[in-house]
């Protein structure tokens, strides 16, 4: 007797991706204490007596927190509930000292939005948020000692515990692992431009975990669903990318070779070998036997508050980019690194308000940029007023000063020593340019003399060789004005 084996084919499949991402944000103290809040440290010097759970204390909600929750989630087109209360999610590690987390379980604080990312294909996606609430983060396990060599024990450090945490969880309408990060690298512009996280990755300032099935039909025409699993902890966006397109290929495989859609369960990711792998079985949410807590009042916002953060958050970088690129006609790389810094946008938008072109204000931007690189000095703190950088891009268009951006670079310096009108500046360091034609005629003359190959070769018809030529009238006379110096040699020498 023999026994035939079917063989699995997948003809096709469908992806769905939803995302569940936590926030730390930055304010001054913790969410439930007065504790200081912030990266680094030593280990277990920011904390106090409720982070530590100790007997008798109680918690006190931070405002700063609740309206930051707020603005992000009006940012993602969410409602804000009228009522929201706070519930304790019951679990033991070593770095939740009290045993539970305060979290927001059934009614959070912020609902049923939306949140439009660019997709593959330049058209954009839209992605469903199904809520947002707040919780405070947990402590940090090591099971490393500092430098790297192994022990047989771990070491706790509650510096993070307490935290606030903005959970994001979206629907799963993501497809693609590249949709996946994009999600991930706009969500992370919008938090550090309404302000209300650093959103730093490797500071743990945000974590990813993408839950992934796959809808997978077969040769028959069959449709089968795979079990959902969750990739936890992903903490850099080619991390988020990859994992998520090695865990749609492992479930597909796995239908495949056995048959088995698997059960709802926790992935982890191994980067040195680039792949998922199996942690546990999911938990249900009775397992963590949540009930209101009885420490904390509920949070019902007003609508005047409401009204008063939506007022805080102005244009958002997505239209912002938008408008950049369609009414000031910047490139689309230009147009994403100005909108993506609230306090470098504002700063741009000031210099176009002094008169400058949107293109030129873009250059000098650049050349901006590049300085607070090399001094290492935030933009914002270089010294130079908006106003002044109009007034270098309106020299530059008057023919004033070259064109280049290393003199705008040594007015811009000259101007963070001291403020002075940028003329003044330019002068006082020698870049300004005579718009005097006799002395351009005079050093045109002086070349025509000597009779340089350069010239011969114009004149012979090779129209490269007037930019030698420019150049050697320019180094012939201090101050020369490099476009008034190209038009009167093009007419000496037809």
């Amino acid at each position: 007797m023999t026994t035939t084996l079917t063989q699995r084919v997948c003809k096709s499949y469908k992806v769905l991706v939803g995302l569940e991402i936590h926030v730390q944000l930055a304010t001054k103290s913790k969410m439930f204490t007065g504790a200081a809040n912030g990266f680094g440290g030593e280990p277990n010097s920011q904390v106090d007596e409720v982070v530590l759970g100790l007997p008798g204390v109680l918690p006190v909600m931070n405002k700063k927190a609740v309206e930051y929750a707020m603005k992000v989630g009006l940012a993602l087109g969410c409602k804000i509930a009228k009522h929201t209360k706070w519930d304790r999610k019951s679990y033991y590690y070593p770095d939740l000292p009290k045993n539970y987390q305060i979290s927001q379980y059934d009614l959070p604080l912020c609902y049923e939005g939306s949140f439009e990312i660019p997709g593959e294909d330049g058209n954009p996606v839209r992605v469903r948020v199904r809520r947002a609430h707040l919780e405070e983060d947990a402590g940090k396990l090591l099971h490393e000692a500092p430098g790297g060599y192994a022990i047989d024990w771990s070491i706790v450090d509650l510096n993070r515990a307490g935290t606030p945490l903005l959970e994001i969880v979206t629907e799963p309408d993501l497809t693609t692992p590249k949709q996946v990060a994009a999600f991930g690298q706009e969500l992370q512009k919008l938090v550090q431009f309404l302000g209300v996280s650093e959103g730093q990755m490797q500071m743990g300032h945000m974590r990813f975990e993408p839950n992934i099935n796959v809808h997978i039909t077969d040769q028959d025409g069959a449709v089968h669903k795979t079990a959902i699993t969750e990739i936890k902890n992903l903490n850099s966006f080619s991390v988020l990318e990859r994992a998520t397109a090695y865990e749609i290929q492992r479930q597909i495989r796995q239908w495949e070779e056995t048959g088995d859609l698997g059960r709802k369960s926790t992935y982890g990711w191994d980067e040195p070998s680039e792949s998922t792998f199996h942690q546990r079985d999911k938990e249900d949410a009775d397992d963590y036997r949540y009930f209101p807590d009885p420490d904390l009042v509920p949070v019902e916002p007003s609508d005047e508050w409401v009204a008063e953060i939506k007022g805080q958050i102005g244009e958002l970088p997505a239209a912002r980019r938008k408008r950049y690129v369609g009414a000031l006609g910047l490139s689309e790389k230009d147009a994403a690194i100005l909108a993506g810094d609230r306090e470098i946008g504002d700063f741009f938008e000031q210099v176009i308000a002094g008169g400058a072109e949107a293109k030129r204000a873009s250059t000098l931007m650049e050349a901006l940029r590049e300085m607070s690189n090399e001094k290492s000095v935030p933009l914002m703190k270089l010294g130079v007023k908006p106003v002044r950088v109009a007034e270098i891009a309106a020299l530059v268009v008057g023919g004033k000063v070259a064109a280049s951006k290393e003199t705008a670079k040594k007015i811009i310096d000259a101007l963070a020593q001291g403020d002075r009108p940028a003329e003044q500046a330019a002068a006082d360091l020698g870049l300004i340019q005579s718009t005097d034609t006799g002395a351009i005629d005079a050093a045109i003359d002086a070349l025509i003399a000597q009779n340089p190959k350069s010239l011969q070769d114009y004149k012979g018809g090779k129209l490269t060789a007037l930019g030698s030529l420019v150049g050697m009238v320019m180094k012939s006379g201090k101050g020369l004005n490099a476009k008034l110096v190209q038009e009167q040699l093009k007419k000496r020498l037809g």
